[in-house]
C-alpha cells in the first residue's frame, strides 16, 4: 500500500489535566483543532494492524537558504518528542489503538509540515 500523504502540521500531545476542561491553554487548543483536522482524513474506519507513520517539521523562517537545503530532509532532533507527535496522531486516528502491533515511526525537517502514513490492514 503506498504512504498517504497528509498535508497539516504535526502537534505533540500535550501532558493535560482536569483543570485544562475548563481553563483552557493555547498548546491545549491547538492540540484539539489538530484532531479535528485530522479525523476528516477519515483514517478510522482502516482495521489497522501495523502503522509507517513520517512526519515532517516545517523549518523556521529565521534560517538563511544555506542552512535550510542542509537540512532539509535530515532528521528532527529537537522538540516536540517523537513519542509525542505519535501518540497525539494515534489518539486522532484511532479509536482503539489496542490492535497495533507494530509501529515505524520518523520525523525529518522539511519546508512545510506533513504526515506520510502507511497502514497495513489484518
Amino acid at each position: 500500500m503506498p504512504y498517504k500523504l497528509i498535508e497539516i502540521d504535526p502537534v505533540a500531545k500535550p501532558r493535560m489535566t482536569q483543570r485544562d476542561r475548563w481553563k483552557l491553554r493555547p498548546c491545549v487548543l491547538k492540540y484539539h483543532q489538530y484532531c479535528d483536522r485530522l479525523r476528516t482524513f477519515d483514517i478510522s474506519r482502516i482495521d489497522w494492524e501495523s502503522l509507517d507513520v513520517g512526519f515532517t517539521i516545517p523549518m523556521p523562517q529565521s534560517w538563511s537558504e544555506k542552512k535550510r537545503a542542509r537540512m532539509m530532509g535530515t532528521a528532527h532532533r529537537q522538540r516536540p518528542d517523537l513519542d509525542n507527535l505519535l501518540k497525539a496522531f494515534m489518539d486522532a486516528c484511532l479509536p482503539e489503538d489496542c490492535k497495533i502491533w507494530n509501529i515505524k515511526t520518523r520525523k525529518i525537517w522539511g519546508i512545510k509540515g506533513e504526515i506520510f502514513v502507511k497502514l497495513t490492514e489484518m
